[in-house]
């Protein structure tokens, strides 16, 4: 790996430093949640050298990893890509990765140093016994992306007891634009388990699907406001990615995204009990897209390695090896050195250039 390379993973890693920097800010004052953020960042300084080891040797170890633990799901949310590109269902499918299977791969990641691991579905919260297992490795935070419907007492318990999961609620905005997308009721009953959670100090996020027509409510002091008086901690801004024709209006223009980063950068600079983070306009900053290992990688429920979830393509199964080798797949290593995604035209680089990854297999 070349210098460029090395620095480039330097670079992520102190962003990761500055990311938990943060949370230990916002953490001031609940005792078990400074706890468990300042053992994680003495944690997280160790796997950043653990990468910084791996770089300097040609092997190149992302901080992040997003984990679909659950091919199934018990909403029909319009415009959803894992259902449009056939990877979720209704039901679980046979070829799903065991309890034990993801037990392997957080063991690996650990020792690898991987300090994020994004759980995702799906529906993750149908997979109690992953989420358990998750549980036991403290030294890796686990924010789980999730509708926020299924969140029952004993998961309350599991989040109170274990900060090193931490729920983070899909919304749209305010009550019309998520029951709209996500079906009658959805945004009561996840404004409900904000409260409860609040309520019981358990830190959770919220994950926004920013369009064409929501940015400006999204983005705004007032929406962002209430957010917070519900407890929220932690807001993630992420990109829609049109995946039919008909979403394509919902796209974010030049102009849109360049107002997004202003007005994530502004929400940020005047709410320090509060972080944000957008996706993939924050690549920006990074030289490009962050997918196929760069930043980092996506497993499906049946163990598929793809570059990321809105790139759907795979030529290695973690049944068949081990993560370092499914980080050094044919298909992952083109990718990193094609120039695709380190090509800046805003927005998701693979979704855009998908026939051009798809020749690559």
């Amino acid at each position: 790996m070349g210098s460029k390379e090395l620095e480039f993973s330097e670079f992520l890693s102190g962003g990761v430093q500055k990311i938990v920097a943060r949370a230990m800010v916002i953490a001031n004052g609940d005792r078990r949640e400074s706890r468990f953020f300042a053992e994680f960042m003495m944690s997280s300084a160790v796997d950043s050298f653990k990468r910084s080891v791996r770089a300097a040797n040609g092997e190149n170890i992302p901080p992040f990893l997003i984990a679909a633990i659950s091919g199934s799901c018990n909403l029909h949310c319009e415009g959803c890509y894992s259902r449009s590109n056939g990877y979720c269902s209704d039901c679980a499918k046979a070829d799903e990765l065991s309890a034990d299977d993801w037990k392997k791969i957080f063991s690996e990641a650990e020792s690898l140093g991987i300090s994020f691991i994004l759980v995702s579905g799906g529906e993750p919260l149908m997979r109690r016994d992953v989420l358990k297992v998750a549980s036991q490795f403290r030294k890796i935070l686990f924010p789980i992306f999730t509708n926020g419907t299924l969140i029952d007492d004993k998961y309350l318990e599991m989040f109170l007891k274990c900060r090193n999961l931490l729920p983070v609620f899909s919304i749209e905005g305010e009550h019309d634009r998520t029951d709209s997308r996500r079906g009658e009721g959805v945004y009561e009953s996840v404004k409900e388990t904000m409260k409860k959670l609040c309520g019981a100090r358990v830190p959770f996020g919220a994950s926004i699907t920013v369009t064409h027509e929501n940015l400006q409510e999204v983005t705004s002091v007032g929406f962002v406001r209430s957010l917070q008086d519900d407890g929220c901690k932690l807001v993630v801004y992420v990109e829609v990615v049109p995946v039919t024709e008909n979403m394509r209006a919902l796209a974010l223009s030049d102009d849109d995204r360049e107002y997004l980063k202003q007005r994530v950068d502004s929400l940020q600079e005047n709410n320090a009990q509060m972080i944000f983070l957008s996706f993939p306009v924050d690549e920006e900053n990074t030289g490009g897209c962050l997918a196929a290992g760069r930043g980092f990688f996506h497993i499906d429920a049946s163990g598929s390695a793809q570059p990321c979830p809105f790139s759907p393509y795979s030529d290695t199964n973690i049944k068949e090896t081990s993560l370092l080798g499914a980080l050094q797949s044919p298909l992952f290593t083109k990718l990193r050195g094609s120039g695709i995604l380190t090509d800046e035209t805003g927005g998701c680089v693979l979704f855009q250039k998908k026939e051009e990854v798809e020749k690559m297999l």
